[in-house]
């Protein structure tokens, strides 16, 4: 089943091209957005909105490659499918080293685009889970006072209360109360729990930094 709030971007400067995709797609039951630039899908695509990028590898102005790379420069996690009218092989093993779903010759058969809008889809859906539970677990650690957060680099680093309180110039027994305090903020109740917590955001020991 298609998500309703996914949508399918279609770059190419071929009017027809559009037509003949976005007409396709839709029949498959998929909302379609249509751009006849590069730049055109950068001004008006909102990257926080469920979507892939199904583009055009030779364009006018910025081409497919330099279009993924802004993309990534701008951290938009977005699913991109590439078609292309002439095979080019260096191309496609860049495209597909810097993250494209795939890469299709024109004119591209129904059953392969489908297949390829599928795993993107696939793909947007499980980065987007990952990326709220990253939120939400930096919305967690937000609510830590710098107290709490000195303990928690301790505690992911394996120092025990007793070193932890020699470390920071305090008793074991105030380390207690932080470490308490600070793993019932997070919703955790064991030091496994709370380093594979941690670990999901790329927590290192030390954090925060001086």
């Amino acid at each position: 089943m298609v998500a309703a709030d996914f949508a399918v971007y279609l770059i190419d400067d071929d009017p027809g091209v559009l037509k003949a995709l976005s007409r396709l797609l839709q029949t498959a039951g998929y909302k379609t957005k249509t751009f006849s630039s590069s730049q055109a899908f950068l001004d008006g695509h909102d990257p926080s909105a469920p979507g892939c990028a199904v583009l055009d590898l030779s364009m006018p102005g910025l081409d497919g490659l330099e279009l993924q790379q802004k993309l990534t420069q701008q951290e938009a996690d977005r699913p991109i499918i590439f078609l292309t009218a002439h095979g080019n092989i260096a191309k496609s093993v860049k495209a597909m080293r810097a993250g494209a779903i795939d890469f299709l010759l024109k004119p591209v058969k129904r059953a392969d685009l489908l297949q390829a809008v599928k795993r993107a889809s696939d793909q947007d859906k499980v980065a987007r889970r990952a990326d709220a539970e990253r939120k939400a677990i930096h919305a967690l650690l937000e609510k830590l006072t710098p107290r709490e957060r000195e303990v928690l680099t301790h505690v992911i680093a394996g120092r025990l209360n007793k070193q932890i309180a020699g470390d920071l110039g305090t008793v074991e027994k105030t380390i207690k109360v932080h470490r308490s305090r600070m793993m019932a903020k997070i919703g955790v109740r064991t030091v496994a729990e709370l380093v594979r917590l941690t670990e999901k955001v790329s927590l290192q020991p030390g954090w925060p930094s001086p």
